[in-house]
């Protein structure tokens, strides 16, 4: 079953970068913006990833957290979090339990070769742990500003 807009996020309980176990439950209270993204320290990844590195204190001046999910292993996303000073959780979805609850685990194709993998997607889920915005193949150019917009938006 897909998470629908207006529906609850899904209590699904994932390792983090830091070795922590973190749910979505976890942020009762607070924006959290969920965003999905295919491998760590590739050029697209990586830019979106600094993106919302440089905009993490205007989100957190909105009462929103990021966190990032990817189907790495915990070892990888320290590593692409210590590279790039990331200030917000990288959440391993390696068995892409979460990516399937969101629909973006899906076929690919690339130079002709087809494979399994995270469409790039970002979710807003509201303080009562509802889904109200998501963004579907998203495209890295001020894709982080709009998510920014958006949630000052429905708090004004």
């Amino acid at each position: 079953m897909t998470i629908e807009i207006g529906q609850d996020a899904p209590i699904i309980e994932l390792l983090a970068d830091n070795g922590e176990k973190v749910s979505l439950a976890d942020y009762k209270g607070k924006y959290v913006v969920l965003y999905f993204y295919p491998k760590d320290m590739t050029p697209g990844c990586t830019t979106e990833a600094c993106d919302f590195r440089d905009q993490h204190e205007s989100f957190a001046g909105v009462n929103a957290v990021i966190l990032g999910v990817s189907p790495d292993p915990q070892e990888k996303h320290q590593k692409f979090k210590e590279k790039h000073d990331l200030p917000f959780q990288l959440l391993v979805d390696d068995e892409h339990t979460l990516a399937e609850a969101f629909d973006v685990w899906k076929l690919k194709k690339n130079f002709g070769k087809e494979y399994m993998g995270i469409e790039r997607s970002t979710f807003i889920i509201d303080p009562e742990g509802k889904l109200v915005k998501e963004w579907r193949k998203v495209r890295v150019k001020d894709h982080v500003e709009e998510a920014l917009h958006y949630i000052k938006e429905i708090q004004a």
